[in-house]
C-alpha cells in the first residue's frame, strides 16, 4: 500500500524545531511519509536527526523583491508537481502566500494552513505593496476544494472570513502549538536570589521589548538588588528588530539583562517568578506564554490577538492595554512585591495550560485534519 504522503512547509528551521516537530513525528508515526520544506539556517541536520526528510527552501522570510518572491513561487510549484504530495501543510504567511498558489497551480489534493499570527501583514498602518495585494492574492489561491486552515484564535479566523479568502467553515480552531506538560513540569518559584522577570522572544520592538525595559527603570530605584529583567531571543530579521547596540543601550547587564539566543529556555522560565509580554505584534498564540502558563508562572501580557488567549485577568496574571507602559509597570510592582499572589497565580497559570495547552490534544487535532483532507481528495 503507498504511504501518505505530506509536506510541512515552515519559514525556518529553528521555527519548525520549536514549534512543529512533535506534529511531525506523530504525522511519521501514524504512517505518513513525512518532508520538512524550510529555510536552512544551520540546524536541517537535526531535523534529520529526527528521522525526517527535508528539503532546503529558497525564501527571504522578511524580504519583498518581487523576482527573489517568484523564485520562492517556482520552486514550491515545481516540487509540489515533482512529488505529488497528498497533504501539504503551510506555516507562516509567507509560506501560506506562495505555497497555496504553488499548491493551486500543481493541483495538491489537500491543503492546510496554519495561521499562526498574520504579523504585520493585515496591520492598519502597514501600507506596503504586498499587504495590499495579499487579500487578493489569498482569495484567489484558497478558492479551492479541500483546503482548511488552522487558527489560534478567533480574531484571526474572523479577518479571514471578513476579507472572503475562505468560508467560515474552512476553518479549525487548534488554541495554540501545545507543549508538553511533562517536559515543562509546575516548578514552584525560587524562595532564595533575586525575583526574575522573564521576557522570552525574537528581538523586535513590537514584541514590547523596550515597554518592558522602561517600565524596569521605573521600578529601578524599589527594586535594584532585588529583581532583575531577562530579556531572551535573538535579534531577528524582522524589519522592527533592533541592531545589537541598540538593545545592548537599554540593558545594564545587572538589573536588566539581554541573554541572546539560548537552547535552555525551559531552565530559565524555571529560575522566573513572572513572565511579561507586552506584544503589540499581531501574535498567533505565542508559544512563551504557553511555556510560561505551564511552568506555572503569573503572565502580564497585552488584551490583544493571540496573547489575550492565555491569560484569565486577574486568575494567572494580568491583560494590559497595548503600549501602555503605566499599567505594565503597575502589574510588574503588585507581582514583584506579593509572592503570595505570584504563587496564587502560578498555580492557576498551569491549571489553565493543563486545560487548553496539552501537545497531546495539539498533535491528535492535526493528525484528524489531515485524515479529513485525505478522505475528502
Amino acid at each position: 500500500m503507498k504511504s501518505k504522503k505530506l509536506f510541512m512547509v515552515v519559514n525556518v528551521d529553528w521555527f519548525f524545531l520549536s514549534h512543529r516537530l512533535p506534529v511531525a513525528l506523530a504525522a511519521q508515526k501514524a504512517g505518513w511519509d513525512v518532508t520538512i520544506i524550510t529555510i536552512d539556517t544551520g540546524k536541517l541536520k537535526d531535523i534529520e536527526a529526527k528521522g525526517l526528510k527535508t528539503v532546503n527552501l529558497p525564501m527571504s522570510r522578511s524580504g519583498m523583491n518581487i523576482f527573489q518572491e517568484l523564485k520562492t513561487l517556482n520552486f514550491l510549484r515545481k516540487l509540489y508537481k515533482k512529488e505529488k504530495p497528498d497533504v501539504v501543510h503551510h506555516v507562516g504567511m509567507k509560506t501560506i502566500l506562495w505555497g497555496t498558489l504553488a499548491a493551486k497551480f500543481s493541483k495538491v489534493k489537500g491543503v492546510v494552513n496554519a495561521i499562526s499570527g498574520l504579523g504585520g501583514f493585515f496591520a492598519e498602518d502597514n501600507k506596503g505593496l504586498l499587504s495590499k495585494i495579499m487579500p487578493t492574492v489569498l482569495k484567489f489561491s484558497h478558492n479551492r476544494p479541500n483546503l482548511l486552515c488552522i487558527f489560534q484564535n478567533e480574531d484571526d479566523w474572523g479577518l479571514y472570513t471578513k476579507h472572503g479568502i475562505i468560508k467560515r467553515e474552512q476553518g479549525r480552531f487548534i488554541k495554540g502549538s501545545g507543549v508538553d506538560l511533562n517536559q515543562f513540569d509546575y516548578t514552584p518559584e525560587s524562595e532564595t536570589g533575586t525575583i526574575n522577570v522573564i521576557l522570552t522572544a525574537r528581538m523586535i520592538v513590537e514584541k514590547g521589548i523596550y515597554l518592558l525595559t522602561e517600565a524596569a527603570e521605573r521600578l529601578r530605584s524599589k527594586y535594584e538588588g532585588k529583581a532583575e529583567f531577562w530579556l531572551v531571543g535573538m535579534i531577528d530579521d524582522h524589519p522592527g528588530a533592533p541592531t545589537k547596540e541598540e538593545l545592548e543601550s537599554h540593558c545594564d547587564g545587572k538589573y536588566i539583562k539581554w541573554l541572546g539566543y539560548r537552547t535552555d529556555v525551559k531552565e530559565l522560565l524555571k529560575q522566573s517568578h513572572i513572565m511579561a509580554f507586552p506584544s503589540y505584534y499581531m501574535e498567533g498564540l505565542p508559544k512563551s506564554l504557553i511555556e510560561a502558563d505551564a511552568i506555572g508562572r503569573p503572565v502580564i501580557t497585552t488584551n490583544s490577538v493571540g496573547c489575550k488567549d492565555t491569560v484569565v485577568d486577574g486568575e494567572n496574571g494580568f491583560l494590559i492595554q497595548p503600549k501602555d507602559v503605566d499599567a505594565l509597570t503597575e502589574k510588574l510592582d503588585l507581582l514583584l512585591g506579593d509572592k503570595e499572589l505570584r504563587q496564587k497565580m502560578g498555580k492557576a497559570a498551569r491549571a489553565y495550560a493543563e486545560k487548553y495547552f496539552d501537545i497531546e490534544v495539539v498533535k491528535e487535532r492535526h493528525l484528524s485534519i489531515y485524515e479529513e483532507l485525505i478522505s475528502n481528495a
